[in-house]
């Protein structure tokens, strides 16, 4: 019998408040194959506990003996381990694509959606994580996290202008894949539960296709992402 898998996930002060981003698209591929795991608080100064997987940042996994990081290696592992389970991706040329929508949320959403919820983050780490975060991301940003972004409400319109390929898509059907969420749609929703778990900021206007969207993919998979929103008090509207 297929044992269950342990994923480690990035926390916050609390337990439940798991707001990594890639950490999320793991969360919905694993609930997506229906595939038993446990997920485990992890914070940024724990890094010896990943070290098995020769990983320094979550995601990371273990099944049975075997460890796995990086959330795209992970979903691929998962894809071909598990093939009797749904699949997260469709077929080879749905891969593919779901590598591309993975890549320009990485670099194009989830690089901009980090200014304006900068220091909502900091807020919520553990006390201990708060020095590893600053200096880490002033190094990044060349800054002090207070100068970052002075005006997170000012970053907002250019913010949801980035969006406009994924509501072209989302005027003609429901999801990113289709008539159905795979791990093209939890590429971009792991950005929105990072920030909705972190932050009061709302992402979009309530008149916005991609709040809609947001609100169908808190759904999915028997409600993950409302679940773990209300378990910190931010609620699906965040």
């Amino acid at each position: 019998p297929r044992g269950v898998i342990t994923l480690y996930e990035l926390t916050g002060a609390e337990d439940a408040r798991r707001f990594s981003p890639y950490c999320w698209r793991i969360r919905m591929s694993l609930r997506h194959k229906g595939l038993e795991f446990q997920g485990v608080p992890w914070r940024f100064t724990e890094k010896e506990r990943i070290a098995p997987a020769g990983a320094e940042l979550v995601p990371v996994i273990r099944d049975g003996e075997r460890w796995v990081h990086d959330s795209m290696a992970i979903a691929e592992y998962l894809e071909e381990r598990y093939p009797d389970r749904p699949s997260l991706f469709g077929s080879p040329h749905g891969a593919a694509l779901a590598r591309f929508v993975a890549g320009w949320t990485d670099r194009t959403v989830q690089l901009n959606a980090s200014r304006p919820i900068l220091m909502d983050i900091f807020t919520c780490l553990h006390p201990g994580d708060r020095d590893y975060f600053r200096t880490t991301r002033e190094k990044r940003f060349g800054k002090q996290l207070e100068e970052v972004c002075p005006d997170p409400r000012a970053e907002l319109p250019p913010f949801r202008l980035l969006l406009e390929p994924a509501r072209r898509v989302l005027r003609k059907q429901a999801y990113l894949a289709g008539e159905a969420p795979n791990y093209a749609d939890y590429a971009l929703y792991g950005t929105f539960m990072w920030w909705r778990m972190t932050s009061r900021l709302p992402p979009f206007e309530q008149s916005d296709m991609m709040s809609d969207w947001l609100a169908r993919m808190d759904e999915a998979c028997e409600g993950e992402g409302r679940r773990a929103l209300a378990a910190v008090g931010m609620g699906p509207s965040g």
